[in-house]
């Protein structure tokens, strides 16, 4: 019952969304934008992609190092198949299933791996909110609604992050304080199995307390979405637009923060939203701002869902995999 109201929100804010962005744009300007634009450089721009994709399985790796090694081939595969099912399924299931696979294949247990997920997501959101903060000088005030939400992301992002550190820093507390709330809060069956899953997530915690893992970790962040704006400037060149890599770095920082807003599968809506609004603050006109926007989401979405689906079918994985994977959290696996 509460995915099925969360999945009709999210597709509820991708519709509204998608109206207040298109609404009184010339389609037939918009499509004429998009017929003439040279699709040759949205090639390199997908094989940039797939680079960032790369460093961003090695700085998991590196994350799940204090639990385990995991070769990289087969945690890149992992890591492509949890982006597909973020593009198909809402709520991001994708990082359900990726720590799923990863436990299935490589044993992991599940907690331990979210944590390292969701670390992850929070120094994306640091470096993203950087970002917007650099680009910042270009524009002298973000759309409506845009300035909340990189505050919200900022000052959320910052306090998660303090807690890992704590977490990294006095586990054996974080523990105590975890079996306190959970002995008087949680019936006693879910008890145990959720006494090992918090244990789980706090050792996730781990690759904070060493300053040389941070550094890499936040090394690799920041370099992965470097790179991966180097697709947003390819596919730029490809709409013959002509704008400072700062810029770039903007939009892709506030395109990806407004994905935090619940939306449907794929971030439909807020991702065009975010984008939309940033290029015409920047001066570009609306049909052609909608155009790139548009075209560069669905590079963005489109090669990395077949091929996580073909990793898919090579795994021998099947879509309701991706409810035992939800089963296999809400009992502590």
């Amino acid at each position: 019952m509460m995915r099925r109201w969360i999945f009709w929100l999210g597709v509820s804010i991708s519709a509204i969304l998608l109206y207040f962005s298109l609404r009184g744009l010339e389609l037939e300007a918009v499509w004429e934008s998009i017929k003439q634009a040279n699709f040759w450089w949205l090639l390199p721009g997908i094989a940039a992609y797939f680079i960032a994709v790369a460093v961003r399985t090695w700085r998991w790796s590196y994350l799940l190092r204090p639990f385990k090694r995991v070769p990289f081939g087969g945690l890149y595969e992992t890591v492509v198949i949890g982006y597909m099912g973020n593009n198909v399924y809402p709520a991001r299931a994708g990082e359900l299933v990726r720590s799923y696979v990863l436990r299935r294949d490589n044993g992991v247990p599940m907690a331990f791996s979210l944590a390292t997920i969701f670390l992850e997501r929070l120094i994306d959101g640091i470096v993203m909110v950087a970002f917007v903060l650099i680009g910042l000088p270009n524009v002298p005030s973000l759309p409506t609604g845009a300035r909340d939400i990189v505050l919200i992301a900022a000052g959320a992002f910052t306090v998660a992050v303090a807690v890992f550190f704590w977490m990294a820093l006095a586990p054996s507390t974080a523990e105590r304080i975890a079996a306190f709330v959970i002995a008087r809060l949680v019936p006693h069956r879910l008890q145990a199995p959720l006494q090992t899953f918090a244990n789980r997530f706090v050792q996730g915690a781990r690759s904070l307390s060493r300053p040389t893992d941070l550094a890499a970790i936040v090394f690799s962040t920041a370099l992965a979405w470097l790179i991966e704006t180097v697709k947003y400037w390819f596919v730029m060149h490809a709409f013959s637009l002509n704008l400072p890599f700062t810029d770039l770095m903007l939009l892709n920082g506030v395109s990806n923060l407004f994905t935090i807003i619940p939306s449907g599968p794929g971030y439909v809506g807020t991702f065009d939203a975010a984008g939309i609004g940033i290029l015409t603050a920047l001066g570009v006109k609306q049909e052609l701002a909608t155009s790139y926007t548009l075209v560069l989401h669905a590079v963005l979405w489109l090669p990395v869902t077949l091929l996580g689906a073909y990793f898919m079918l090579r795994e021998g994985l099947k879509w309701t995999d991706f409810r035992k994977a939800e089963e296999s959290v809400a009992v502590g696996k």
